[in-house]
C-alpha cells in the first residue's frame, strides 16, 4: 500500500521491525502524524500482526508490510530491496536494530542508496564496524547517554544528532480520585511509582526505598504503585500502598498525584515524567539515563545521585513536607515539558532529513 505525495514532497520510508508496542513504536508513530502534518505523507513499513500495524491503519498512515525475523533474514532483505526499488523513497530511517540491519543489505547492492538515517536507543557502545559505518548517514540519539556511547564506540560526533523522544503532551479533564478509590483520607498525600516494577529484583528495591523513609511518611503519604499485574490495597514497609495493575489511560492516573517517584533506571526518556510535569506533578528521580536530562534538580523535581536510597528517601520526604517546594517545582513543570513535546521531537527529526535532502532551509515539503 503506497500513498500519492505531491512532487515537492520527498518520499521517506520508516521502518520498524518490532511486534510489540513499545517506546520505539509509539515515537515511529508520532513522528508520522508530524511529517503528515507538515504535507510528508511517509511509508511505514512493519512486520505483519504488529501493534504499529493496526495502529497505523487506524490513523489513515500508509503502509507495506514486510515480515521480518530475528537474525540475519535474507527473504526480508530482498523484500525490503524490492519495496525500495519499486518505491523510491529519498531518505529510509530505521527504528529499531533488526531493520538497521536488514536495511544496511538491502541498501548494499544499489549504485545510488538513499541516505540511511538510525535511532539508538541503547547506552551501550556499539559493536561491529559494518552496522556502524559511513554506510549510516546520520545516527539519531535518544539521550546524551546513548550519544556518548555512540562516540565510545567510534562514531564520529559530526554522524550523531540528538533528539529526544517526543511525548504528546496530555490534557485531562477528569484526573483518577486515587484517595476514593483506594479508601484514604482527603488529606493523605499520594505519590505514584513508576518504572520496572514486574519482577522480583525491582519489588524487592522498591521495598528497600520505602523502608528507607521517614516514620513519619507512613502518617502523612500513601503510594500507588502503577504497573504490575497485582491490584488492591497492601503497604510496603509499612507505607498504605495501592497497586493499580496495568494502567492504560496513564495521563488521567498521573494527574490524580501530588507526587512522581520513578525509581528504576532508563534507557530510554521516561516519558512518565514527562507527562507528570505537563500535568503538575513534581517527581523525585534517580538521576539515570535520560532521566536526568528531563528533571531539573531543584526546578522540576529532585534527583538522588544512582543507587543511592538514602539519598532518593531523602528527597521524598522533602518534598512531603514542603508544600510550597512542591507547589514551585509543579508550577515550573509545564514549560520544562515543552521542550520534550512530540513536535519538537518531529521539528528536529524532519531538520535532519532536510540537511540530508540538501534543503536545510525547509524549501521542500510543507
Amino acid at each position: 500500500m503506497t500513498t500519492r505525495v505531491a512532487a515537492a514532497s520527498p518520499r521517506i520510508l520508516l521502518v520498524d521491525a518490532g511486534t510489540t508496542w513499545r517506546g520505539a513504536q509509539r515515537q515511529l508513530l508520532l513522528l508520522a502524524h508530524g511529517l503528515r502534518a507538515r504535507g510528508i505523507e511517509p511509508l511505514v513499513c512493519v512486520p505483519p500482526r504488529s501493534r504499529l500495524l493496526d495502529e497505523c491503519k487506524r490513523a489513515g498512515v500508509a503502509t507495506a508490510v514486510r515480515a521480518m525475523r530475528a537474525g540475519f533474514d535474507p527473504l526480508a532483505v530482498r523484500g525490503l530491496r524490492r519495496l525500495i526499488s519499486t518505491w523510491h523513497p529519498a531518505l529510509v530511517h530505521a527504528h529499531d536494530p533488526r531493520s538497521h540491519a536488514l536495511l544496511l543489505a538491502a541498501l548494499a547492492a544499489r549504485r545510488d542508496p538513499a541516505p540511511l538515517v538510525v535511532t539508538r536507543r541503547m547506552a551501550t557502545p556499539p559493536r561491529g564496524r559494518l552496522r556502524h559505518g559511513q554506510r549510516v548517514a546520520r545516527f539519531i540519539a535518544i539521550t546524551e547517554a546513548v550519544r556518548g556511547a555512540l562516540r565510545d564506540g567510534g562514531v564520529a560526533d559530526n554522524r550523531i544528532v540528538l533528539v529526544h523522544p517526543g511525548v504528546a503532551l496530555p490534557d485531562v479533564e477528569a484526573p483518577r480520585d486515587w484517595r476514593s478509590e483506594a479508601g484514604w483520607a482527603q488529606g493523605r498525600l499520594v505519590a505514584g511509582i513508576v518504572g520496572p516494577l514486574t519482577d522480583g529484583h525491582h519489588e524487592r528495591s522498591l521495598e528497600q526505598l520505602c523502608a528507607a523513609c521517614a516514620p513519619a511518611l507512613r502518617q502523612r503519604a500513601a503510594l500507588v504503585v502503577l504497573g504490575g499485574p497485582a491490584t488492591g490495597r497492601t503497604e510496603l514497609a509499612g507505607i498504605p500502598a495501592y497497586r493499580a495493575g496495568f494502567v492504560h489511560d496513564v495521563p488521567a492516573a498521573l494527574a490524580g498525584l501530588d507526587l512522581l517517584l520513578h525509581p528504576g533506571g532508563a534507557e530510554g526518556l521516561g516519558t512518565a515524567l514527562v507527562e507528570g510535569m505537563a500535568l503538575r506533578v513534581p517527581a523525585v528521580a534517580f538521576a539515570t539515563g535520560g532521566v536526568g536530562e528531563i528533571v531539573v534538580d531543584g526546578g522540576t523535581g529532585l534527583l538522588a545521585a544512582p543507587g543511592d536510597t538514602g539519598g532518593f528517601a531523602a528527597a521524598v520526604a522533602r518534598i512531603v513536607d514542603d508544600e510550597s517546594l512542591r507547589r514551585r517545582l509543579a508550577e515550573a513543570g509545564p514549560q520544562r515539558a515543552r521542550q520534550f513535546s512530540d513536535s519538537v521531537m518531529v521539528e528536529r527529526t524532519w531538520a535532519l532529513y532536510r540537511e540530508l535532502l540538501g534543503a536545510p532551509d525547509g524549501s521542500i515539503g510543507g
